[in-house]
């Protein structure tokens, strides 16, 4: 099982945004999703929490959060306490240990980007943490432009980029271009290597 831990950054600052992030996962990530055992939900204070069985929805899940740049984000694979309760906060198991030693660790500031993994194989759990830090110092440094771009490919499914390009009202020199200084094919590459690893690591 994988429990995601996500909490957020300086909301003394910015205000409490739980249900904001809430709704954005709901709606970007996890709806409909088979591989959601526990939905998220506020557990204390700013902080959410899911029980997943899909590494692959795992991984994008925790992407997703640290897209939005002002959540530490702390994953956890490993068995659960079963039956699990009706509710992921009452959850209890090594996976729900390890997600919270996770997220602690993801709050360093001597960390270049807020998630940490942690794994009953730690090996695998190190490795899919180092793939997962690679790709969210490429995603800190894509502009709004190299976003829009693979927003729009993404929403288009299978469109060519010069959908892309009509529906953005640029040239399609212009979408292959902001799609490789955004490393998008990179990112794609990885992500199931990443996936694997965190399957890996609940072995």
């Amino acid at each position: 099982m994988f429990v995601l831990t996500i909490d957020q950054q300086g909301s003394r600052r910015v205000g409490d945004r739980v249900e904001q992030l809430l709704s954005h996962l709901e709606d970007r990530v996890v709806a409909g999703q088979p591989g959601v055992v526990r939905p998220f939900e506020r557990t204390v204070g700013d902080e959410v929490q899911a029980v997943l069985d899909d590494p692959r929805l795992a991984v994008e899940t925790a992407l997703e959060a640290l897209r939005l740049g002002e959540w530490t984000v702390g994953v956890g694979a490993g068995p659960v306490d079963e039956p699990l309760p009706t509710a992921a906060r009452a959850g209890s198991g090594p996976a729900f240990v390890l997600a919270r030693e996770a997220v602690e660790r993801a709050k360093s500031r001597a960390r270049p980007v807020p998630i940490a993994v942690e794994a009953t194989h730690a090996l695998a759990g190190a490795d899919c943490e180092a793939v997962l830090t690679l790709v969210g110092a490429i995603m800190a440094r894509r502009t709004e432009q190299g976003w829009a771009v693979i927003d729009t490919l993404t929403a288009l499914g299978d469109a060519t980029q010069d959908a892309v390009a009509d529906r953005l009202g640029i040239t399609q020199q212009a979408v292959s271009q902001r799609l490789r200084t955004a490393l998008w094919a990179e990112e794609l590459a990885v992500r199931p290597a990443a996936a694997r690893l965190l399957a890996e690591g609940d072995a």
